[in-house]
Parts: structure tokens; sequence; C-alpha cells
């Protein structure tokens, strides 16, 4: 006859995949209000990593130059 092995009850959280995460207890890895961001927040940093018109045209102003002035000191 087979025995079966003891195991003490955890709860875990199927998120978390490293094996001392899922031990611990759910309200342990729970983020705090006041830590949360907000989603206007969210959609600030979205806005301000978006490259418009002019950033565009002020990026490849200065790749040209960076090249010419690269490949002119090679030459």
């Amino acid at each position: 006859m087979r025995t079966q092995k003891r195991r003490a009850l955890v709860l875990s959280s199927e998120q978390s995949g490293h094996p001392f995460r899922r031990s611990l207890p759910a309200h342990v890895l729970e983020v705090p209000p006041h830590l949360r961001p907000a989603v206007d927040d969210e959609a600030l940093a979205a806005r301000r990593w978006k490259m418009r018109g002019g950033d565009w045209q002020q990026f490849l102003a200065a790749y040209c130059a960076s090249f010419l002035a690269i490949f002119t000191f090679i030459l």
C-alpha cells in the first residue's frame, strides 16, 4: 500500500512563479495604495515618450550631423 506524504496547506498566487514567492501569503505581495501608480501618471508618461514631427526632425538632423562628422573624420 502506498503512503501519501503530508504537506502543509499553502495558499499560493498563480502570478508568482518562484517557489519562495508562492509560499508567501497574498497580503505580503500586495502593493500599498499610496505606491500604486495613478492611471493619469501612466498616460502622461506614455505621451511624454511619443515621438512627434518636430522630435523626428531633430533626431534625424542630429543623426545626419553625427554621421557626416564621423565619416569625414574617417576619410
